[in-house]
């Protein structure tokens, strides 16, 4: 079975999956031909060539999870290092146009971003609507926006430097 099949299935593989991957679609094949000897019809090849079908749907399986599980990684994993005075620094911008907002927005952005509250949630301690929630929110989050931009790392306008303040942790937290 082996000599009649293996070029056959070979070339399956082969034009299915390059290459590179064919060897070891064959080997896996047969050696499930060889674990089911007593379920191999006859003729052998299409009940083969199934099973490098599946063997073959099971690598790409395989591999869109390694992938998938590569990409959750690299959310997960620290941001490249930079410049420990440049972090300080947008956090101070970021800080500086929090305390420049009035009192309702930060209590807002709070609420949202750093005590890990819905909307829904944080309507009932503002005690309003959540609809009219999501509206303040909105604009809290343009107001922090506009003030982030008038301000640089070291506190000069914008203009002066031509930079804009990172405020991608209070945003992401937000959403």
């Amino acid at each position: 079975m082996y000599d009649e099949c293996r070029q056959r299935v070979w070339a399956y593989a082969t034009a299915r999956a390059g290459r590179q991957v064919a060897d070891e679609v064959v080997s896996e094949t047969f050696a499930v031909a060889w674990r089911r000897l007593a379920d191999v019809p006859d003729p052998p090849l299409p009940w083969l060539l199934g099973v490098a079908r599946n063997v073959l749907r099971d690598g790409h399986r395989a591999q869109v999870r390694r992938e998938s599980f590569a990409a959750e990684l690299g959310r997960w994993a620290p941001r490249p290092a930079t410049d420990i005075a440049e972090d300080v620094a947008e956090r101070l911008a970021v800080l500086r146009a929090m305390a420049a907002l009035p009192e309702g927005d930060r209590e807002i952005l709070i609420l949202i971003a750093w005590q890990g509250l819905t909307p829904r949630d944080a309507a009932k301690v503002v005690g309003c609507s959540p609809a009219a929630l999501r509206v303040r929110l909105h604009r809290a989050r343009r107001r922090l926006l506009r003030a982030a931009e008038a301000e640089t790392p070291d506190g000069q306008a914008e203009g002066a430097r031509g930079t804009r303040p990172q405020v991608g942790i209070v945003s992401e937290e937000m959403s």
